[in-house]
């Protein structure tokens, strides 16, 4: 997700859609399942209006789904988030979900060097045909 400036009256939900990557379903759902550290405000008409940091948010949640982090841990990272002096239980989040991640990276670099060594073989294959 690039920085992208927020209207002072906030960003609509298609708007953060739009920003983050994520659908206006998606949105809606990571709300509704309490994945968001706020609910967002809404215009006078009842559209919501997301923050700066709704939208930085965001980012954050995407790399986290997409590196793996299951909602569960989600969740728990944002109830701590909402309790003063829980940086240290946040940070025992992070610290495992990047050995989780460390591990993944570790697989599909043993995977990537099988590959490299079918091809090298295949090359060599083609090439003495």
């Amino acid at each position: 997700m690039t920085m992208t400036e927020v209207p002072a009256e906030g960003m609509t939900i298609s708007g953060a859609a739009e920003v983050s990557g994520l659908s206006v379903d998606t949105l809606r759902y990571y709300e509704k399942a309490g994945l968001t550290l706020r609910a967002p405000g809404r215009s006078a008409s009842g559209q919501r209006r997301y923050t700066d940091n709704d939208v930085r948010w965001f980012g954050t949640l995407v790399m986290l789904r997409r590196t793996g982090m299951p909602i569960r841990d989600i969740k728990r990272f944002v109830d701590l988030y909402r309790v003063d002096g829980s940086e240290r239980d946040r940070l025992q989040i992070l610290v495992a979900h990047r050995e989780h991640v460390l591990a993944e990276l570790a697989e599909v670099q043993t995977h990537l060097d099988a590959i490299e060594h079918k091809i090298d073989y295949y090359k060599k294959a083609v090439m003495s045909a």
